[in-house]
């Protein structure tokens, strides 16, 4: 897949948890939160009861102010993969 501003190539691979394409922007797949690199399956914990991915009050934005991730039960977030560094 080529970058839309610069022309670059840019590196795609499938995600071996949810079986989508998606580009290579972090260690972890940016749809489901999987780790990329591992080879690791595990999806997100799904045992939360139906209608708590609604309750906004009880997730944790990314620390880079940049990104618009959420951050996941072992601390980095979903979309860049960065870890969660609280503001001092």
């Amino acid at each position: 897949m080529q970058c839309e501003k610069c022309g670059q190539e840019m590196e795609t691979l499938a995600c071996q948890a949810c079986g989508e394409t998606v580009l290579k922007l972090g260690p972890f797949c940016y749809l489901c939160g999987c780790s990329l690199s591992s080879g690791k399956t595990e999806a997100p914990d799904s045992s939360a009861p139906e209608g708590d991915e609604d309750d906004f009050s009880n997730r944790i934005l990314c620390s880079d102010g940049a990104c618009i991730g959420v951050v996941n039960e072992q601390g980095v977030c979903k979309v860049c993969g960065k870890p969660y560094t609280p503001e001092s």
